[in-house]
């Protein structure tokens, strides 16, 4: 038996047909699009974790910076004053701290029997610190040579190399700043001044006190500013940390909307304590990068954390 669809029913499942086939084309587009979009890219992930930092004004008094060498206040030769005798004993060396008194080394001379008796003695003429020895047991003294060499009271002072015109702005009992290592500051006073300049050189210098306590080393080479106190000079500043300083100029890390830093030139000049004064080659209100600068190149993405 055959049977008949009727118009209705016809216009039903050409309806139900069309619509099946228009599913079926949308999923198929749908499913091109996904396999055409390409999978995103994983974040990059920042170079260093930074705090930025902008200049701030600072009120300084003028000062002058300077090269010079850390050396002994005074130093004192120690020889015997009895040649011919054999040291018997040594007492002290390199680095030992003498009161004026204290015997250094004896003296003596060994009898036909083989035996030894003490003729005298090398004493400290000072207090201080044995900075050299070249004393050893069983060698004869001759006249004239040096056995110790003392540096006084243990005293040591920075010697800054200064021109004329510069000699002529300092006064005695000025402050000044002494900078060695990483950020170790020691503070002194001008002692003295040169009243005259090597004709060779065209430099004089000026000699500061240091504190007996600031662990330096005589012959150390140390960069320092004297306070002249005139008239404050209004700065803008950055923390010592911020600037990087390579081939004789210095550089800081400019933080960007997009987290990450620019290099940036900079002219930079005086120092005080942990600042240094930027005169120009950044605008107020700029963020860079505080510290690890040292570890970052031009367009590095880093992440900026607040205090």
């Amino acid at each position: 038996m055959q049977m008949s669809t009727s118009g209705p029913n016809k216009a039903r499942i050409i309806r139900a047909v069309t619509l099946i086939a228009l599913l079926a084309s949308l999923a198929a587009c749908s499913g091109k699009d996904e396999k055409a979009q390409p999978a995103p890219k994983p974040a990059a992930k920042p170079a260093l974790t930074v705090r930025a930092v902008q200049t701030a004004p600072a009120q300084w008094t003028s000062m002058l910076s300077a090269n010079g060498s850390v050396l002994p206040w005074q130093e004192a030769v120690i020889g015997a004053q009895l040649p011919g005798l054999r040291i018997m004993e040594v007492k002290a060396g390199i680095g030992d701290w003498v009161k004026q008194g204290d015997v250094l080394i004896t003296l003596g001379n060994r009898t036909r029997d083989g035996g030894d008796y003490i003729q005298g003695r090398v004493i400290a003429p000072d207090d201080g610190v044995i900075s050299a020895a070249n004393a050893s047991v069983g060698s004869t003294v001759q006249s004239g040579a040096e056995l110790f060499r003392l540096i006084r009271k243990g005293r040591l002072e920075w010697r800054a190399e200064l021109t004329a015109d510069e000699l002529m702005q300092i006064r005695k009992g000025m402050s000044a700043e002494i900078s060695v290592g990483e950020g170790h500051v020691v503070k002194g006073r001008v002692r003295a001044i040169s009243p005259s300049v090597d004709p060779q050189t065209r430099y004089g210098q000026a000699l500061i006190d240091l504190p007996n306590n600031a662990g330096l080393i005589a012959g150390l080479f140390a960069r320092g500013e004297i306070m002249l106190g005139q008239a404050s000079t209004v700065a803008q500043t950055l923390p010592q940390s911020a600037v990087v300083q390579r081939d004789g100029a210095a550089y800081v890390y400019v933080i960007g909307a997009d987290g990450k830093v620019q290099e940036r030139k900079v002219v930079i000049g005086q120092r005080s304590g942990d600042r240094i004064a930027i005169t120009s080659g950044l605008e107020p209100g700029v963020a860079v990068a505080e510290s690890g600068g040292a570890f970052l190149t031009d367009g590095d993405l880093v992440q900026v954390v607040k205090e």
